[in-house]
């Protein structure tokens, strides 16, 4: 029973890019073009208003609507943090260009949340349930002739209680018009393999489908030039091949790579494939597919190696939301999310509950993040009434291919979930389950591993864990949910067993870590969550509770609309609870908070994925006297503390439990210097302060990125700082913000991490949180300047420009 015995796949991944191929003779040869401009909405659901330009109606896409209503007690609530669903039609008009007339045209839609209908020209082409996976549509045949307008209608419809989060509503990820030759290559019908080989050198493999949908054979020629990141040619091949009528065949040419530069997580050195198909010299399809040459392997013996070295994952779990952007899947909101991870120490990332964004993995493969690629959260039995599990029996094969067939190509995937905290996990029916979707991954790609994320029986409580073998029978490595417990237990059980902490929370993450450096077949652990999300509200909180009052319940009512559990908040700020993980990654050497004062007659209560109310800085004014709860976290046996330059006291660090790594100290607050020393062998080493800042004197703007294309896909994260005159950030004095923009953009979406401040979400007028803000600026078609401007009464306006390219 468990997991296999041993995985290993030597690989190189391809992340198939679609795109323009221009040819000196031949001219410009377009195979794929965005369709996001030009649609418009309307919603059947009161208080939906979409976004547009004065007499537009304009709604281009990525979209969600979701995010344009106001906060409201909706039917899905607390789970869908106080959000708005309903029903709603997108349209737009296009025309085929008459050098298209003979081609097979297909729309391609990334993500649209959910139960969505495909209308060409009054006919209905498609349904799509999942609000996850991405979908073609064949309008070839529903087209009008070339020159003629068209007209394709989305309908979507996201209403009930479908969501255990924010799930968003609408088209919130791109779409696409393809436009091929009846002879074609497909889209996911390109697969690349390696084989390491003696002398330091790798076999390219290449599986490519091509298809022809003409009414003759057609004689082709595939050349395949592989190249390396320098963009200089490093093999080339050209094959000559007949392809029947109606036939798809897969072509498999295969190279010898020459002292390969591997992909790895701190060196993602991606090679490209670029596919020509010709018919005469007549070019009729072209790929170029980025690929990364890299082995990995899973056994007990040995753990999680990276091309031969092992490797502890330091993982993460996320929704697919990106904060004040709602659902919405803008190329550089998907990127940045993946910059945050690896700035905060992550090198692994669980995409719960469902396949992430094309331009998540995207960069995810160019900055080096290793992706547990997760399909369902639900099979048979319901989480929540109009849920998934209405159409996991007649729609799972298809939504499972869709995924792997998708993201098979990215070197970031090291695994492929099948199901979260699954009911039917150890019924005679979840375990066939199981088998049947391991079956599929395996139809479609049989070099990663199969997992799943596994949780104690509170929802089965006739089970034991004694029952949890069932569960993980089909498993090749095995998720374990909030069950640390049951790690060594399960080492000496089954000992082949590979294992990894698919979900733990911030309060228990030391214990969980040492663990995973203990023994090898514990090969990482991924906290929930890595980033705050919409949703599920409030399961991160502390409150103060009166004494003798019930506790709060596990969720929280409104105002709470954020789930407040993540190590970095909605803006992609760092948060307390993420100093500990900081110690234990080895990323810091000693960190230190400070518990914020419980008023008398009252007790903090914790939830289980929350953190304590401690905050890293050292302003307390109004407390001055009063005792102050000290943590100082770090790897050395001791600490000293220190406040003006006194020494307040010498304690030794916590050597076991979920307090390991930590010393605790009480201080009279005084404002100044407090500072925190590291001591080992009797010798002072690294160190941590915490100053007490001055009063506000005014803000400062800080974007990420002050040059950006002129796209909709580009943006800049502009952090709003409130300061004092020395420059420091003042987090205990917040103020209302007045935010406008001029020129060649938008702002996007404005406010604050606050996980009750409704009013500053989405607003022009937000409040500062812990003395941060932050707006989102986006380029409009043209090019030029944007100037954002930014007002507090009593202090100078700031002004802060962007430039669009």
């Amino acid at each position: 029973m468990g997991c296999r015995l041993r995985y290993v796949a030597t690989l190189a991944f391809a992340m198939v890019i679609l795109m323009a191929c221009t040819d000196a003779s031949e001219g410009e040869f377009v195979r794929k073009q965005s369709f996001n401009e030009g649609w418009s909405s309307e919603a059947l659901h009161p208080g939906f208003h979409a976004e547009s330009k004065p007499g537009s109606g304009a709604s281009p896409v990525p979209h969600d609507w979701s995010m344009e209503m106001p906060f409201a007690r909706s039917e899905g609530g607390i789970a869908i943090g106080q959000t708005q669903g309903g029903v709603a039609w997108y349209q737009k008009s296009f025309k085929i260009p008459a050098g298209d007339a003979h081609k097979r045209q297909l729309l391609y839609f990334e993500g649209v949340y959910m139960e969505s209908e495909v209308w060409m020209n009054g006919q209905q082409v498609s349904y799509q349930p999942y609000g996850y996976t991405s979908f073609f549509c064949d309008i070839t045949d529903h087209c009008h002739p070339p020159g003629e307008e068209n007209t394709v209608a989305v309908k979507v419809k996201n209403e009930g209680r479908n969501s255990r989060w924010y799930a968003g509503s609408g088209i919130y990820r791109p779409v696409w018009l393809i436009s091929t030759d009846k002879l074609h290559l497909d889209e996911w019908g390109v697969f690349i393999t390696t084989q390491a080989l003696p002398g330091d050198k790798a076999r390219v493999e290449l599986a490519i489908d091509v298809s022809n949908q003409s009414a003759e054979e057609q004689n082709s020629t595939i050349t395949v030039i592989i190249k390396d990141q320098s963009n200089q040619i490093v093999s080339k091949q050209k094959i000559g091949e007949g392809i029947g009528v109606a036939e798809t065949k897969t072509i498999r040419p295969s190279f010898e790579i020459l002292n390969p530069q591997r992909w790895s997580v701190d060196s993602p050195v991606l090679y490209t494939a670029d596919i020509r198909l010709e018919v005469e010299g007549a070019l009729k399809d072209f790929l170029s597919v980025p690929f990364g040459i890299r082995e990995i392997s899973f056994s007990a013996q040995e753990g999680f190696l990276l091309n031969g070295q092992p490797l502890k994952l330091k993982g993460g779990c996320v929704h697919h939301d990106n904060g004040l952007l709602g659902a919405v899947a803008i190329d550089r909101a998907e990127e940045r999310k993946v910059e945050l991870l690896k700035a905060n120490g992550f090198n692994a990332v669980r995409t719960a509950h469902n396949p992430p964004s094309e331009k998540f993995l995207e960069a995810c493969d160019r900055l080096g993040l290793l992706v547990i690629d997760e399909a369902f959260d639900q099979w048979q039995k319901q989480k929540t009434p109009q849920d998934y599990h209405r159409f996991f029996d007649e729609w799972h094969e298809r939504d499972l291919a869709s995924m792997v067939l998708r993201d098979r190509n990215h070197p970031s995937v090291i695994m492929w979930s099948i199901g979260n905290e699954i009911q039917e996990r150890s019924d005679s029916s979840g375990v066939e389950i199981a088998q049947r979707l391991k079956t599929i991954v395996r139809k479609y790609d049989n070099t990663r591993p199969v997992t799943a994320a596994v949780n104690d029986y509170w929802d089965n409580p006739h089970l034991k864990w004694s029952d949890s073998p069932a569960a993980f029978a089909s498993l090749d490595v095995c998720g374990y949910n909030y069950m640390w417990w049951e790690y060594e237990n399960d080492v000496k059980r089954y000992p082949e067993r590979v294992i990894y902490g698919s979900e733990t929370t911030a309060m228990e993450r030391a214990v969980n870590w040492d663990l995973v450096e203990k023994h090898p077949t514990i090969i990482g652990d991924f906290i929930w969550t890595a980033i705050d999300y919409l949703g599920e509200s409030g399961i991160g909180h502390a409150l103060n509770v009166k004494n003798g009052e019930k506790d709060p319940p596990q969720f929280l009512d409104w105002p709470w609309f954020n789930a407040w559990c993540g190590d970095i908040d909605i803006c992609g700020n760092k948060k307390p609870q993420a100093a500990l993980r900081d110690v234990l990654w080895r990323e810091s050497p000693i960190t230190m908070l400070v518990h914020r004062p419980i008023r008398e007659g009252y007790k903090e209560k914790v939830s289980y994925w929350g953190w304590p109310d401690e905050e890293a800085h050292w302003n307390w004014s109004g407390h001055e006297g009063a005792d102050m709860n000290v943590k100082v976290y770090t790897r050395y046996p001791s600490v000293r503390l220190y406040l003006n330059g006194n020494l307040l006291a010498e304690k030794k660090t916590e050597e076991d439990g979920i307090h390991k790594y930590s010393a605790g100290f009480n201080v009279e607050y005084q404002p100044g210097e407090l500072k925190a020393v590291g001591v080992g062998g009797d010798v002072e080493q690294e160190s941590i302060v915490l100053t007490t800042t001055g009063s506000p004197v005014g803000i400062r703007l800080v974007a990420d990125r002050t040059e950006l294309q002129n796209t909709r896909n580009d943006l800049s994260y502009v952090q709003i700082e409130l300061i004092d005159e020395r420059g420091n950030i003042v987090p205990d004095a917040d103020v209302k913000l007045a935010l406008s923009i001029s020129g060649n953009g938008r702002i996007l979406a404005a406010g604050n991490a606050c996980p009750t401040d409704m009013e500053s979400f989405r607003s022009l007028t937000p409040r500062t949180y812990k003395g941060r803000a932050l707006a989102i600026l986006q380029p409009l078609a043209d090019k030029g300047n944007m100037k954002l401007r930014v007002k507090v009464e009593g202090f100078e306006e700031q002004i802060l420009v962007v430039n669009a390219r």
